[in-house]
């Protein structure tokens, strides 16, 4: 059961990403990829309470959504025009 909510967690921080990317990635704003890593951090810090373990499987799939954007080190900007698709990393 544990295992599905870890499951569920990524998911469901992967899908906000990407449902980000798409409603308001046209913003000049801080690319998500930055959030995810704050919550990587946090988790490690308190990967000792269950918050913690969330915050680190949360960071990892908020992250991940926007996997493309951390590898070229984009920290602030618009996403490039194109078609936006849901399964994907940008």
């Amino acid at each position: 059961m544990t295992f599905l909510v870890y499951i569920l967690v990524l998911f469901g921080a992967y899908a906000l990403g990407r449902i980000g990317h798409v409603l308001v990635g046209h913003l000049n704003s801080p690319h998500h990829w930055i959030l995810g890593i704050i919550s990587l951090v946090f988790g490690i810090v308190y990967h000792n309470y269950d918050l913690g373990i969330y915050l680190i499987l949360f960071g990892v799939g908020h992250t991940t959504s926007d996997l493309k954007d951390m590898l070229e080190l984009k920290f602030w900007g618009c996403d490039e025009p194109g078609p936006k698709k849901f399964w994907g990393i940008d």
